[in-house]
Parts: C-alpha cells; sequence; structure tokens
C-alpha cells in the first residue's frame, strides 16, 4: 500500500491508466475490507458465545447475521486470491505465451469493455425473462442468483432442458433455442472473433524478443540501484 501511495502521488491521474493499478487497488480495498469484517465477524461470535453462556443454551439464537458475516468474508477472501493470482501473472510476464496474452488484453480492452455491456444487457434480459416466467415451476429458478446460475450452465451446454419442457412445453424449448442462439452462437462467437483479431495484431507488432526485454528490465532495474532513476517500481 505504501508503494501504490508513492506511485500515485508520482503518477497523478495517469496511475488509472494501467490495469495493474487496478489490481494493487483490488488487492489493498479487499484486504482491508477483509480485516474489518474478520473484526466483525470475531465480536459476533463473542455475543452469541456469551449470550448462550448466560443462558445455559436455554434461548433463541438467531445464527442468521454471523452466517451472512462469514459468508461475506469468504467472497472476500475470494477476491482477495483472485486479484492475487491476477497479479501472479506480472511476475511471469518474460514468458513469451504470457507476454503475448497481456498485450491481447491491452489491445482487446476496450472492445471487450463495450463487448461487456452488451452481453450485460442481453444476460439481464434473459435472467428476468427466466426468473419470471419459471419461478412458480422450476427450483432452479426460485431466486435471481439461482436463475443466473442455471444460464451459466446453459452456456456451457451442462444444463438438462428437460425441467423446461415439463414447466411449458411451449415457451420452455423456445426460450432455451432463443438463449442458445443469441448468447451461445453470437455473443460467444463475437468474444472470440475480438480474440483472435487482438491476437493477430500482437503477433504482427510483436518486434522485440524476451531476451531484449529481460536486458531491459536488469538495467533499469541496476540504474535504480545506482541513483541514476529515482522511484524506479
Amino acid at each position: 500500500m505504501f508503494i501504490e501511495i508513492q506511485l500515485f502521488f508520482r503518477l497523478k491521474s495517469n496511475y488509472f491508466h494501467e490495469f495493474w493499478s487496478f489490481i494493487e487497488l483490488g488487492i489493498i480495498i479487499c484486504s482491508w475490507i477483509g480485516v474489518g469484517i474478520y473484526i466483525w465477524r470475531y465480536k459476533e461470535y463473542n455475543r452469541i458465545s456469551q449470550l448462550f453462556e448466560e443462558t445455559n443454551g436455554y434461548v433463541y439464537g438467531n445464527l442468521q447475521l454471523a452466517t451472512y458475516i462469514n459468508d461475506f468474508l469468504i467472497f472476500i477472501y475470494g477476491f482477495c486470491c483472485f486479484f492475487g493470482t491476477i497479479k501472479f501473472v506480472r511476475l511471469c510476464r518474460f514468458n513469451q505465451r504470457i507476454c503475448l496474452f497481456i498485450q491481447t488484453l491491452q489491445y482487446a480492452g476496450k472492445d471487450l469493455i463495450s463487448f461487456g455491456m452488451m452481453f450485460s444487457i442481453i444476460f439481464i434480459a434473459f435472467l428476468t425473462l427466466f426468473y419470471l416466467l419459471f419461478i412458480s415451476y422450476i427450483g432452479s429458478c426460485s431466486t435471481l442468483l439461482e436463475t443466473s446460475q442455471m444460464l451459466f450452465e446453459m452456456t456451457v451446454m451442462k444444463y438438462n432442458v428437460h425441467d423446461l419442457t415439463e414447466a411449458a412445453p411451449f415457451l420452455g424449448p423456445f426460450c432455451f433455442s432463443l438463449f442458445i442462439f443469441l448468447v451461445v452462437f453470437i455473443c460467444l462467437s463475437m468474444f472470440l472473433s475480438i480474440i483472435n483479431q487482438s491476437f493477430r495484431r500482437v503477433k504482427e507488432n510483436n518486434k522485440k524478443n524476451d531476451e531484449q526485454q529481460i536486458y531491459s528490465f536488469i538495467f533499469d532495474r541496476f540504474l535504480s540501484w545506482t541513483g541514476k532513476i529515482k522511484n524506479f517500481i
């Protein structure tokens, strides 16, 4: 966090133009939130333990809040691991394949953001459609979260359509076919086209080899140690 604060004061608004800055911010924010929720969970645990100790267990205790706090803490741990694993990719940036992967994401960044907005609108539309149509007939559509999980299973073709057919002989297969056509065939094909086009541009414009990048990194680090370059991070 100290390094990121120094980097922010040095780069100012340009700090938010770097992709890895958001990864570092994600790690810092999730870590501090995790510390706060851990303390909250500890206090809630002490409160429940003291209540049971005073009444010898003969009291109604609502553990729903404690469960929610514990689940939320696990979610924060998951995001910390996610950002930390993404940061590990940067340590391997001198590998040729990983370097191509990073540069491909940089070229496809704007297109992927536009695609993500379009895909989110389409996915939310199908989410509300399946939820409102089959909430009373299918258990996997009882909540919005379970409905979204069901749609993701449809995207990877791991869902049994038999439940939809029994719930609505016409609407079930029709909605399923419409979802597969728009999301799987069209949206995923657009996503693969964006990645493929960006990958070709990277291969055409990539004129530096791995040895040049490693030598440049070692030389800049050496200049930083000797004081020729300040605030090298």
